[in-house]
């Protein structure tokens, strides 16, 4: 077998149901299989996913194991040459897993690589492309200066920021999110530290990876990553574990430094962890005292594209759960030309606007490409199940 793409589910099941519809288009002449790894949802993510989509092996475990245990079961039952980590809260464009086939069977040395991730408004995801977390690097991105020099070698080193986002190139961390793995290298270097449970296990593997005398690479093939459905980024626990992942790391791989290097260094990995803190509290005082943001710019207003069967449906969608909502009949060749006029008329606007397409007209690279030619921070993106008469957003999940 070629592939195994090993997925860990935890309460988002439509959001994972429309992963595996675009992965059903991606891995089309590929002999792969998919493994869902489900951490004790409650959402009944098994019994809702499993009849749908019969060719994929779902384990539901009895208790939430974490992430990089619940991939290294996964791992351990796979059959692939290459094992694919992938994000439940993503979405694969359809040419995406050929590409990345492609590449690792003409570039033996590399031992994984990660893609261009998008963010719901088609901006590329800095996280794409990540180094090292040295202390040095660090604290180049908890001083600001990787935010400052965006593109400096040396002070954005954490997102590599003068590597080229259209080819090829060498990186040091591969994402999480979507990280494609040669099954011989894994056997070489060892599964995913489960001493992590969420977070920073990506980093660590990457870096045996590199100890181990593989690279790593990016390539400029594009995916849809929510970048947080499949976790409460708002709770105390995300705090928690997010932070106790960089502790982890740094204890692990840079334990021997010099103690005047650790203690400062550990010393701002907890204010960093405090601030965030503060903020989170904050913010859920704020939502208990009934505090709301104006109605303008909570509620996006959706735009329909798709056939006229399909804009049907929509207009009774939109109707019985009060939207505010246009359509657009257009055939499959006309997504450039009909996205750019609703970029043109809504573009740069203080109210959010939400596309929402047709996956069954148009394919998800198309939907993907278009968004990525043109990001705006107001404009998102909107998928349309025409099976499921359901509508998925960053924010929103409505009808079906």
């Amino acid at each position: 077998m070629k592939l195994s793409v090993v997925i860990v589910n935890y309460n988002v099941k439509y959001y994972l149901g429309q992963c595996l519809e675009s992965l059903r288009r991606a891995l089309k002449g590929i002999e792969a299989e998919v493994i869902v790894v489900d951490n004790h949802s409650h959402d009944d993510s098994v019994a809702y996913l499993r009849s749908r989509f019969p060719e994929v092996h779902f384990i539901a475990s009895a208790h939430n194991l974490g992430f990089a245990c619940g991939n290294n079961i996964a791992i351990r039952q796979s059959k692939g040459e290459y094992v694919l980590l992938l994000n439940p809260d993503t979405v694969v464009g359809e040419d995406a897993i050929r590409a990345s086939v492609a590449f690792m069977d003409n570039h033996p040395g590399a031992g994984a690589h990660g893609v261009q991730m998008l963010n719901d408004c088609g901006e590329r995801a800095p996280e794409s492309r990540r180094g090292l977390p040295s202390p040095m690097v660090s604290f180049y991105k908890m001083a600001g200066l990787c935010k400052h020099f965006p593109q400096s070698d040396r002070f954005a080193h954490y997102y590599m920021g003068s590597l080229s986002w259209d080819v090829p190139g060498r990186i040091e961390v591969v994402s999480g999110a979507y990280c494609f793995l040669r099954k011989s290298a894994l056997d070489r270097v060892g599964l995913l530290d489960e001493d992590f449970f969420m977070y920073g296990e990506d980093v660590d593997l990457s870096y045996r990876l590199l100890k181990g005398g593989f690279e790593n690479w990016y390539l400029p093939v594009r995916i849809l990553h929510y970048k947080g459905e499949s976790t409460q980024k708002s709770s105390f626990r995300y705090v928690h574990v997010f932070y106790d992942a960089m502790l982890i790391f740094f204890r692990k791989h840079y334990g021997g430094m010099n103690v005047l290097w650790r203690l400062p260094i550990k010393a701002a990995i907890y204010a960093k962890a405090l601030g965030t803190l503060v903020g989170t509290t904050v913010r859920a005082v704020r939502k208990k005292m009934g505090f709301r943001i104006s109605k303008g710019t909570s509620y996006p207003h959706y735009i329909f594209v798709g056939g006229e069967d399909v804009v049907k449906s929509c207009e009774r969608l939109t109707a019985e759960n009060a939207l505010s909502a246009e359509y657009r009949v257009a055939g499959r060749d006309a997504l450039p030309t009909v996205h750019s006029e609703l970029l043109g008329r809504f573009g740069g606007q203080d109210r959010q606007l939400c596309i929402v397409y047709d996956t069954d007209l148009y394919s998800y690279q198309d939907i993907l490409d278009a968004f990525a030619a043109c990001p705006l921070r107001n404009v998102h993106i909107g998928f349309y199940h025409r099976k499921e008469n359901r509508v998925i957003t960053m924010t929103e999940i409505i009808g079906g």
